[in-house]
């Protein structure tokens, strides 16, 4: 996830929780795409719960929370890593399935030099690689209305 390059010019960026796609498109029209894993591990509830050797004590509680807050803070390492590739996009407009397009937006939404450059976000499903530089393409032609 460290190191990644910045993008410049218009991108487009399709994520998931598990990973990020981004398009940049150049002013002479040439595609960059970039890859970002999260390594998050996938939260799982596990059924039932594990005693603690006190009658009527707690079921597991105290490490369900740590694993959440441990999730949390591996998504928040990952949105981080993507802002980190967005900072010299002129534009950037984001798209994917679920829940991970929005807390990047929040993420972004809270940092002023980026906000103004989001062009919006939209829900779609799993895409191609192909898929995703085709819709980026369509987004930023020249002369395209809306």
């Amino acid at each position: 996830m460290k190191g990644s390059k910045a993008m410049k010019g218009n991108v487009g960026l399709w994520i998931d929780h598990r990973e990020a796609i981004v398009v940049g498109i150049d002013k002479s029209g040439r595609e960059s795409i970039h890859h970002i894993k999260s390594n998050v591990e996938r939260r799982t509830r596990l059924a039932g719960g594990s005693r603690t050797n006190t009658l009527y004590g707690p079921q597991g509680v105290v490490s369900e929370q740590k694993r959440d807050q441990r999730h949390l803070r591996h998504l928040d390492v990952y949105y981080e890593s993507v802002v980190d590739v967005l900072k010299d996009a002129t534009s950037f407009r984001i798209f994917g399935p679920g829940e991970a397009k929005r807390e990047l937006k929040k993420k972004i939404e809270s940092n002023k030099s980026l906000a103004g450059r989001l062009s919006g976000i939209e829900s779609v499903d799993k895409m191609t690689e192909r898929q995703i530089v085709a819709k980026v393409k369509e987004y930023y032609r020249p002369g395209r209305s809306g």
